[in-house]
């Protein structure tokens, strides 16, 4: 993928992402303007769940992990992981500034804080996207990052913490996470040992042909 291409996705995805996440807030909170509309309904239950997805840490670490990962290039792929965070982190805030109706220089010093964490966290799982596809262990590690990373926060710090131990939506949300997890971590395993295989057939060949 070009250096324009990576650019313009990261941006878009992080943009996209961020906005996303702002909405999905205000739609859940009872206080907010579409969220008092719907308190009490399903609909309200589903964007409780969906906004205790989207605000978890592992959430946006995937971001920046799958903004690397469509670089294919690990200096690219760091690049396109910080800019997609710093965008995310934007958007996000300008988001809630315009649904909140607050002056944006209120959320400033938040916005300089998480950008700047954005930038430094950004590279290394930017590049560990760009190395998903790499052949061997390498690429085994790195396509485990994410549903590892998001297992292990959900046994850390689940998201019912500050809520209700009962809350029916962080239960939900930590359910989803867990079997999510446990997908994607078998589909990355299956494909290690399938490829691993691969590789011995093909060295095996190539000894009984020299």
């Amino acid at each position: 993928m070009s250096i324009r291409r990576s650019v313009v996705v990261a941006l878009v995805l992080g943009s996209g992402f961020g906005a996303v996440t702002s909405v999905m807030n205000e739609v859940a909170s009872p206080m907010g303007a579409i969220g008092s509309r719907i308190a009490g309904t399903g609909w309200a239950s589903t964007a409780e769940v969906t906004t205790l997805l989207l605000d978890a840490g592992w959430a946006w670490a995937a971001l920046a992990v799958v903004a690397g990962a469509l670089t294919g290039v690990r200096m690219s792929g760091a690049a396109a992981g910080a800019l997609a965070l710093i965008s995310a982190t934007t958007v996000y805030y300008l988001s809630d500034s315009i649904l909140r109706e607050e002056p944006l220089a209120l959320y400033g010093p938040e916005l300089v804080q998480w950008s700047i964490a954005a930038a430094v966290l950004g590279l290394p799982l930017g590049a560990v996207g760009a190395s998903i596809n790499d052949a061997g262990v390498i690429g085994l590690l790195a396509g485990l990052t994410v549903p590892v990373g998001a297992a292990v926060q959900m046994l850390v710090l689940p998201p019912s913490t500050g809520a209700s131990a009962a809350n029916p939506a962080a239960a939900w949300a930590q359910g989803i996470v867990f079997a999510a997890a446990a997908v994607a971590a078998a589909v990355v395993t299956a494909r290690f040992v399938a490829d691993s295989r691969r590789r011995r057939r093909a060295e095996a060949v190539d000894a009984v042909v020299s």
